[in-house]
């Protein structure tokens, strides 16, 4: 295997534990979103929680706790894979991202070039240092986002319980916004989705900015349709699983019947 393909797996197996981290992080903080929001909205789903709190509970609290413990992996620079460490391999290994390197890829092993190769190497976009500058540029702006009012509460509160004053604790909660949190993630399935549409289709690293789903006033929106995004399918899946769950079996719904027809003869 010569450098190159060595180089181009690296990226790519490390692009792929990005992606992994990424969408991870998103299930776990939409999950505990979609979970409240569904109660809100729906009496029996409400009941539902109420009737089993300490289940309801412990779910809540576990993917709220893996959601700040796996997003502070992808921005933690010392963390093994994160993301600095594929936008660097991305940017000292450039040639990777040629027509030629990514027509080689296209052609897939395959011994004849397909006829249609060179007609869509044309379109093909070659970043330049200034994309991976601009790039490094919105990281570092994330990444202050992260360290002023997220990264102490992962640390002393949900990784390594330092915090145990409960004045502490209200502080380092104080200083976070969901909305605010939210775009952290949308950044990072962004930047995913603008590496990998940059390797293995030629297309320009531009940030993409993916449709929010907290509102203003911190409400979570519920997509009526099917969207993309594992985001919004998270909470599509939430919902529809919390609604079925809270929905009466029909012995249930006949032992009630029951009981109006005996309470209305009484």
């Amino acid at each position: 295997m010569g450098q190159m393909a060595k180089n181009e797996q690296e990226f790519e197996q490390e692009l792929e534990l990005f992606r992994t981290e990424c969408e991870s992080a998103a299930q776990f903080f939409y999950g505990y979103l979609a979970i409240h929001e569904v109660a809100k909205r729906r009496k029996s789903v409400f009941r539902l929680l109420n009737e089993n709190p300490l289940f309801w509970n412990t779910v809540s609290g576990a993917l709220q706790t893996a959601a700040v413990i796996t997003i502070g992996r992808v921005f933690d620079q010392r963390s093994p894979h994160n993301l600095d460490k594929v936008v660097h391999l991305a940017q000292d290994n450039g040639t990777m991202f040629s027509k030629s390197a990514l027509g080689k890829r296209r052609q897939a092993g395959s011994p004849e070039r397909p006829q249609w190769l060179d007609e869509y190497l044309q379109d093909v976009y070659e970043p330049t240092t200034g994309d991976f500058q601009r790039l490094r540029a919105q990281i570092k702006t994330y990444r202050k986002i992260y360290e002023a009012n997220y990264r102490e509460l992962r640390h002393k509160v949900f990784a390594h319980r330092e915090a145990s004053d409960q004045a502490e604790i209200d502080r380092l909660v104080g200083k976070t916004n969901i909305s605010e949190f939210e775009r952290l993630f949308v950044f990072l399935l962004s930047t995913y989705k603008s590496l990998w549409d940059l390797f293995m289709n030629g297309r320009k690293p531009t940030h993409r900015q993916l449709r929010c789903s907290v509102n203003r006033t911190g409400r979570l929106r519920v997509p009526r349709t099917s969207t993309p995004g594992v985001h919004q399918r998270m909470i599509r899946d939430t919902e529809r699983v919390l609604v079925r769950a809270a929905r009466p079996s029909k012995r249930m719904e006949a032992t009630r019947a029951g009981s109006r027809s005996r309470a209305a003869h009484s």
